[in-house]
């Protein structure tokens, strides 16, 4: 089941931080990536064997359309200090992007492209 969870922000006149610790993300990352300058396609279509991951926008907003084979979700996230953490057995599509959404993702494993599922669930 995937969980929301919000990172720690520190806000003043001078603006905002937010604060991402190894201790808030439930795995040991190996891998960073970000997405950006989506067009209204949709992204991810897909589910993993062992690849948990921490999803967020920096910037901008998109929706997170999650199954785990019982039950779907939706999240959207629509400010830097929300974090989706997506286990591997949810199939996930991310879509509705705004045009200026960078989405950060943090992996618990290295690129393994046997790691995917592309088959959905019924």
């Amino acid at each position: 089941m995937p969980k929301l969870i919000e990172h720690q922000t520190h806000s003043d006149k001078r603006g905002n931080l937010t604060v991402l610790e190894d201790h808030h993300i439930p795995f040991s990352i190996k891998r960073i990536f970000y997405i950006y300058g989506v067009d209204d396609s949709q992204r991810g279509g897909h589910r993993h064997h062992k690849t948990k991951q921490a999803l967020m926008c920096v910037t901008g907003s998109c929706r997170i359309d999650c199954d785990n084979g019982k039950e779907k979700t939706s999240f959207l996230l629509d400010h830097p200090k929300k974090c989706l953490i997506v286990e591997p057995e949810e199939w996930h599509v991310m879509n509705n992007f705004s045009e200026d959404t960078v989405l950060l993702v943090l992996a618990s494993e290295y690129y393994d492209h046997a790691d995917y599922i592309f088959e959905a669930y019924d």
